[in-house]
């Protein structure tokens, strides 16, 4: 099964939760979605959870890629909110909608999230902006996936700041490098050399199959 990353993003509110809206970001936050994106859309499987200021990000940056982005990703919902479902959601043809608890809130959002954290094997996951559903995605991800790589992206502020204290992963580029696509290389470890592809069933299994050839690439820059 080829390893996912896993994305937790948001842009607080706030109204719903001011304390996270006060150190957030948007700009950052937006930057580092669709920076992910970039590194990650045709070389690796990227999941997450439909968050209504995330998933246009996403659509728009998978939009210039020129792969099948429906192959690529796996975006999770609870039937619960099914009335408010982005437009988005019907462009990547891929989504997972999960049954919702009854009219409760947290048991539907639980649902969601233990489905979409076991259906995976997951290499890493990366957490950006948000609220204290950030910190629960966390908490759990950590939990299913202990071996698994955590990248709290501190700069976007809101509740990455708290992953990035309670994981205790003191990186100082997580706080400081704006350069988020550099950054994700490095902590995904996704070569800038690895090629993108259309469908994940043309990836080569071992990951230096998917490098650039040399010849590939005089090739391309004699074009």
């Amino acid at each position: 099964m080829m390893e996912a990353i896993f994305l937790s993003a948001g842009i607080p509110d706030p109204k719903r939760g001011p304390e996270y809206a006060a150190t957030a970001d948007t700009v950052a936050i937006a930057a580092a979605v669709s920076s992910l994106v970039h590194v990650v859309l045709g070389r690796r499987r990227l999941v997450w959870g439909g968050h209504p200021a995330i998933t246009p990000i996403v659509w728009a940056m998978a939009e210039e890629l020129g792969v099948e982005y429906g192959q690529w990703v796996n975006l999770y919902q609870s039937n619960l909110w099914e009335d408010e479902f982005p437009e988005d959601n019907k462009r990547f043809r891929n989504v997972t909608y999960v049954e919702a608890v009854g009219v409760d809130v947290d048991k539907s959002v639980e649902a969601m999230r233990q489905r979409m954290l076991t259906e995976h094997e997951f290499s890493a996951a990366v957490f950006i902006g948000g609220m204290k559903g950030i910190v629960d995605e966390y908490e759990l991800f950590n939990k299913l996936h202990p071996d698994a790589a955590v990248v709290p992206v501190v700069s976007t502020g809101g509740a990455a700041i708290e992953v990035g204290r309670i994981s205790a992963i003191k990186d100082p580029d997580l706080e400081k490098d704006l350069d988020y696509v550099s950054l994700f290389h490095r902590h995904l470890d996704i070569s800038v050399r690895e090629q993108r592809y259309a469908d994940p069933a043309l990836q080569p299994d071992a990951v230096e199959e998917r490098y650039w050839k040399r010849h590939a690439l005089s090739a391309h820059n004699e074009v």
